[in-house]
């Protein structure tokens, strides 16, 4: 039987109205919020979003996950988010960046003090800026923070040979530190001499001496095996690690004020149990870190803060951070 242009119109239209009138309330009433992450399904970031963040807003929407960067590739998502093509991602300062450089300021060496820092700090006057430049320019919101965790110095040298209290005792410490201009710039402003390697590399040049130590949160530091072929630790706190959760402005404009409220509170429940769960986890690895004979304690923290910062500030790597926000980041840490 052959279709004409006329009937194959009016089935078309018929279907149409089908779909326009169909009463699903997945259809009508449910949002899809697909979350595009590089990181994995059991990340402490994905667990928490998951049983927190999905079943909150299950009333309106549909929380969709996607990990392992199978979704969007990684370092894409924001963009992605711009263009309509995503709802949400965990974005890093790094990434942020990119687009805006005085987020730079939240990738330096000494800036977030802790987990609780990191709140405050998010939460205060000071961030308002970042923030709405990222909506007006970006599209994108920035809903909460989320910890990741410290960054320590770690060497093979035992105290009795190399105690490090100040940036003075790191001078000729061959460091292995990420390759980029900025993890060499953070190295360098420690005290240290440091050194670009492959991540893979590492343990094989602690075991030989290539380098004295390497600088990674305390997880890390057990799943690499690397208390293996070092002795101690110094908690130097360097860089308190983070990422925001970020959202779709043009879903949540869409959005009820009932809705915005119930998703901003999920957002950052989520994010608030993650840290809990990454703070349980860190001081749980210092005690198994001691068991495995490594020597863990904590340098002059105020000697390390005020060296690196000041040498950022003398640094061109500085100039596009608003006036007076270091000032104000360093007030919420007092």
């Amino acid at each position: 039987m052959s279709l004409t242009r006329r009937s194959f119109s009016a089935c078309a239209l018929a279907l149409s109205l089908m779909v326009s009138t169909a009463p699903t309330a997945l259809a009508q009433d449910k949002v899809t919020l697909r979350l595009s992450t590089p990181a994995s399904e059991t990340d402490q970031r994905s667990v928490s979003l998951a049983e927190v963040f999905g079943p909150a807003v299950t009333d309106f929407a549909v929380y969709e996950p996607h990990y392992n960067a199978s979704l969007i590739a990684q370092g894409a998502e924001l963009e992605s988010i711009a263009t309509g093509d995503l709802e949400m991602s965990i974005a890093s300062a790094q990434e942020l960046a990119t687009f805006f450089p005085e987020f730079s300021i939240f990738t330096a060496g000494y800036v977030h003090q802790s987990a609780e820092h990191q709140v405050a700090v998010f939460n205060d006057a000071v961030m308002d800026p970042f923030k709405q430049k990222v909506e007006d320019e970006l599209g994108v919101k920035l809903l909460a923070v989320m910890y990741l965790g410290k960054r320590h110095v770690n060497l093979r040298f035992p105290r009795s040979e190399k105690d490090v209290k100040t940036p003075e005792d790191l001078a000729g410490v061959n460091l292995r530190m990420p390759g980029s201009d900025a993890w060499q710039f953070l190295g360098r402003a420690l005290g240290a001499n440091p050194t670009p390697m492959a991540f893979t590399e590492v343990y094989t040049a602690l075991q030989t001496g290539s380098v004295d130590g390497q600088d990674n949160p305390l997880p890390t530091v057990v799943d690499a095996k690397f208390y293996e072929v070092t002795k101690q630790i110094a908690l130097t706190q360097h860089l308190v690690d983070l990422n925001y959760i970020a959202f779709s402005k043009a879903v949540w404009d869409e959005l009820s004020a009932d809705q915005q409220a119930i998703l901003q509170k999920a957002a950052t429940d989520a994010a608030e149990a993650a840290r809990q769960a990454q703070l349980k986890k860190e001081e749980d690895l210092v005690s198994f870190l001691k068991e495995q004979g490594l020597d863990i304690y904590e340098p002059d923290l105020a000697a390390f803060r005020t060296t690196v910062q000041q040498e950022y500030l003398n640094s061109e790597l500085a100039a596009a951070w608003p006036e007076g926000a270091l000032d104000r980041i360093n007030e919420l840490g007092n």
